[in-house]
């Protein structure tokens, strides 16, 4: 049985980067809603809201700011707010400070890496604002993915919101494989008694991400569709290092 089956429930993960496409079903998640800044994505009236901490003021010597033409000032000012060294552009770990999951954790730094590297488009090692309001509309769309799948509402995804994420995909893997996932993503899968079985949203994405890119990788040499390839050791590496 092939590996992937294509999206059947008329519904797609939000694009890898701009201007690039899942390839399963239905419509990609919209991207002209505005909304807050990403954040806490945990339990609340609404779901999840944005419940951040509140942002640290301007240094005294530093001027105002406007917000460039067109750009949401409330998202203009979250940036300010990480941007502590006033640079105009975000490094890795003030990125992360713009990154909470819902249990007040910042995402981890491999994912916080793996977005940089998609948004950072000029491949200079920072974000720009532009590029920072590009990853945040990826970060909503990514958002309301995962509220679609938490479905017990616990601001984590289980083994069986998982699974029927990663099948709504296309994706057609065994329990073995996403028990894998779920103990890789678990941020506490390498304690055994502190391990839940759960994954928060910044590993959601990165799981499935992972999975996106590696099944990509995997198709350019399966040409038939089988599930099956034959590779040399250099193309295996090639592919390895092309992914990582």
């Amino acid at each position: 049985m092939s590996y992937y089956q294509g999206g059947n429930q008329g519904y797609r993960p939000p694009p890898q980067s701009q201007g690039t496409q899942y390839s399963g079903g239905g419509a990609p998640p919209s991207y002209g809603q505005q909304g807050p800044p990403p954040g806490a994505y945990g339990h609340g009236q609404q779901g999840y809201p944005y419940t951040g901490p509140p942002p640290q003021g301007r240094p005294p010597n530093s001027g105002p700011q406007q917000p460039p033409p067109g750009a949401d000032q409330q998202l203009f000012f979250w940036f300010q707010a990480v941007d502590t060294d006033k640079s105009g552009a975000l490094t890795t770990e003030e990125l992360q400070k713009a990154l909470i999951n819902g249990d007040w954790s910042p995402f981890n730094m491999e994912t916080v890496r793996l977005m940089m590297n998609m948004f950072d488009t000029d491949n200079n090692g920072t974000i720009t604002f532009p590029e920072f309001a590009g990853l945040w509309r990826y970060i909503e769309d990514w958002k309301k993915c995962f509220q679609t799948f938490d479905a017990d509402g616990s601001g984590t995804i289980n083994f069986a919101e998982l699974k029927n994420a990663l099948r709504t995909f296309g994706y057609n893997l065994s329990d073995n494989f996403i028990n894998l996932l779920i103990k890789k993503y678990d941020k506490y899968g390498g304690n055994k008694n502190a391990g839940k079985g759960d994954v928060t949203f910044d590993n959601f994405v990165q799981s499935c991400v992972t999975v996106k890119t590696l099944t990509d990788a995997f198709r350019r040499y399966d040409t038939d569709n089988d599930g099956w390839i034959l590779i040399n050791y250099e193309q295996f590496l090639e592919l390895v290092v092309n992914n990582r």
